[in-house]
Parts: C-alpha cells; sequence; structure tokens
C-alpha cells in the first residue's frame, strides 16, 4: 500500500468528518484539486480504504471504509511501519474464531487431556 501523503490522509479525514462524498466537494474541503483528488480515489478505493457506492455506477459518490478509519488511527506510523496495510488490518482473522472455540470447549468442561 504505497499512499500518498498528505493528500490521501486529507481525502479519508474529510470523508470520515464530512461522511459520504464526491471529488468536487472533497477538493474544497482539502486544498487540493478536483483533477488529484479524482486519481486518488480510485486508488484509496484499490487499497480498500474507500468505497465508490451508488446510486448511478458512473456516480462519484465515496465513503469511507471501517479499514480507512483504521489508517487515519495509525497515520502518525505510516512512515515507520515495515508494513502499514498488515498494521491497519490487524491480526489475522482466523486467531479470534480459535480462541473463540477454545474457550467454548473449555466452558463446556470439554478438556482434551481427559478420555
Amino acid at each position: 500500500m504505497k499512499l500518498r501523503q498528505p493528500t490521501d490522509f486529507l481525502i479519508l479525514e474529510a470523508l470520515e468528518d464530512k461522511g459520504r462524498n464526491v471529488a468536487t466537494n472533497l477538493a474544497a474541503h482539502t486544498g487540493k484539486s478536483r483533477k488529484n483528488i479524482n486519481t486518488r480515489l480510485p486508488v484509496l478505493e484499490d487499497y480498500g480504504l474507500v468505497d465508490k457506492i451508488g446510486p448511478a455506477e458512473r456516480s462519484g459518490l465515496y465513503e469511507i471504509t471501517s479499514l480507512g478509519k483504521a489508517a487515519l488511527v495509525y497515520q502518525d506510523q505510516y512512515d515507520e511501519a515495515d508494513d502499514f496495510e498488515a498494521l491497519i488490518e490487524g491480526p489475522s482473522a482466523g486467531s479470534p474464531d480459535e480462541s473463540a472455540s477454545a474457550g467454548t470447549n473449555l466452558a463446556r468442561g470439554d478438556n482434551d487431556d481427559e478420555e
């Protein structure tokens, strides 16, 4: 994930603060050109940081995703992180299920040591 600073973070901040929006308004909120915003939004969408939403297929209405919100939380660590994408995605999805399953077995009194 290669983000352009400060533009990409300004776009994410504007979407978080103002809600779903179009490039023209995002340009006004960020102080960046509409052309620049229009170039960056598809990149942010590819990274999963924003979603392009309806109502029409060609509408340019975008909203921030939960991953985009996580990117804002970890924004200060962007330059230092070896793998910013892994940082914002957090622990692997399988881990919570495994620990929840183990906890359920213990709650039932299931124990691998007993026969």
